[in-house]
Formats: structure tokens, sequence, C-alpha cells
């Protein structure tokens, strides 16, 4: 079973799956095999099967595993069984049938339009580095993007003339999307201010003081330090500007479908969460507002 593991995830690298996902599905699939047989050691097929899928589900329950982690570990486990059963190295799958816990709906927390544009607005940008910080948090909140496609761009990436930026999403899938001209000027600089305007157009955008493409990381630090305070007991991150994106985005009227493109969700029922939001917005400025509500 191990040799079949390793022939399984070289095929989700071929098939261009994230280096997320494929360390998320060997780190969940080994975990079954060294329950079963022992750290490392081998494994024989006859020992994969539903029950033993089922206990080490109710294992990670049981220590305190979130619904969503149990629910991601499943999906390893039903993609590696049906992988071991198109090439025969199981003649049943144990994976069928195999039931995901109910995931809460978590609804997105957006910060306020009129707040976030005056945070956005008061960076100071005096040097290098609050240059940066205003120019990355304009462009993650101008495009939508998640952290991983902001930190992933490059210079070439960026059309200034017909305000476009081409990024690369989850499963490597490319988008082109459309950004705003306030983003563009703060992008624009802080390259100057780099001395980068003709720079190559594979280098990073978005740089560390070591001169190396920023991380993820680093990147929330920022954005958690800049928007501190801006919203209650809201957490903010990078992902609150995409969730900010969205909503402000379906609050004045975009459509659902083009909010789909520009996140590149895959599924409009992904994207379906925010007119739950938008809701819950709409009944909360009508019980403020509305003198008999």
């Amino acid at each position: 079973m191990r040799d079949a593991l390793e022939r399984f995830l070289s095929g989700l690298e071929v098939t261009r799956a994230s280096p997320h996902t494929v360390a998320a599905y060997r780190r969940d699939i080994r975990a079954v095999l060294d329950a079963i047989g022992g750290s490392g050691r081998p494994v024989a097929a006859g020992l994969w099967t539903r029950e033993r899928l089922e206990a080490a589900a109710r294992a990670l329950t049981v220590s305190g595993h979130s619904a969503r982690s149990v629910a991601r570990a499943l999906a390893a486990w039903r993609s590696f069984s049906r992988f071991c059963v198109q090439h025969g190295v199981l003649t049943t799958n144990p994976g069928v049938g195999l039931r995901n816990p109910r995931l809460p709906r978590r609804l997105p927390t957006p910060l306020p339009a009129e707040a976030l544009a005056r945070a956005l607005d008061a960076l100071g940008a005096e040097d290098a580095t609050g240059r940066r910080d205003r120019a990355l948090m304009e462009v993650a909140y101008s495009v939508g993007l998640r952290v991983s496609e902001l930190v992933g761009l490059n210079l070439g990436d960026i059309d200034h003339r017909a305000g476009l930026v081409r990024v690369r999403g989850k499963g490597r899938r490319e988008r082109i999307a459309p950004i705003g001209r306030i983003a563009l000027a703060a992008l624009a600089r802080q390259v100057e201010g780099e001395g980068r305007a003709g720079a190559a157009p594979g280098e990073p955008v978005f740089l560390g003081p070591s001169g190396r493409r920023l991380s993820a990381r680093t990147v929330q630090r920022v954005v958690r330090r800049r928007l501190l305070g801006l919203a209650a007991g809201l957490k903010v991150s990078p992902h609150t500007l995409r969730h900010s994106f969205a909503t402000h985005l379906l609050n004045r009227g975009a459509d659902l479908r083009a909010i789909q493109e520009l996140l590149g969700h895959r599924s409009l029922r992904t994207t379906q969460i925010y007119t739950h939001v938008s809701r819950t917005h709409l009944r909360k400025a009508y019980q403020q507002a509305h003198p008999r509500a």
C-alpha cells in the first residue's frame, strides 16, 4: 500500500494538484497506514478496509480535530481507495459509503466598506515598507485574491494599461481579473520606490527584506497589524479582504456569477454563501432603519 501511495501522489502532481493538496493527502493517508502497520512498515492491501477507515475517522474526532479536518481526511482516503481499485491494488472500494461529518456553516465576516476605505487611505507610504504594505492590501482587496495568489504575483502578471491581472489560483488554474486604478497607483508607487521599474517580468511583485518573494505568513502579519482594531472582535486576515471584496460587490448589485468568475470558484455553490451574508446585511439595515421593524 505504501508503494501505491507514492504512485497515487505522483499522479496528483502530474494532474497539477496544488502542493498543499499533495502534502495534505500524503499526511492523511500515511497516518492510517502507520496506524495499521506501524510507522514506515509495509501494509498489506487487505488491511485497508472500510472498518479501519471509519475507526480512523472516529479517532480524529475524539482527538479534537475539526469536522473540516475529518472531512478532508475522508476525501483523501476515498480518492486513494478509488486509485487502488482502478490500478488493481484492491478488488473492492472501502471508501464507498464513507460519510462526511456535518460541517458547521460559517458565514464569512466582511469589513465595513467605508471603514476599510478610510483605513487604506490612511496608510502611510513614507518608506519602502509602507508603500509595499499599502500596495499589497490594495491589490488583495481590489482583485479579491487568496493570500497564495497575492504572493505568487509577478511583475509581468500586471497589465497596467488594460487594468488586468493574471492570477494563478487553486489547482494551478489561471484567470484574468480586473484591477482598480487605486491599486494600480499603489503598485506603481511601490515598484518605482524600490527602483524596479525596469525589472524582469518574472520577478515577484512583493518582496521581503531579503529580496525574496514575500511569504504568506508575512502577508498575514502585515494585514493583521495594519488593520488592527478595524472591526471589534474580528480576527482580520488576508482572506477577510477577499470576503469583503465579494460582499461589497454583491451589496452594490454585482451579478453572483460574475463574482464567481472574479473569485475563481469552480462551483457557483461556493459563491452562494455571500448571498447569505448580503441578506444578513439587508436584514440588519432594515431593523436599524425601519421605524416599526
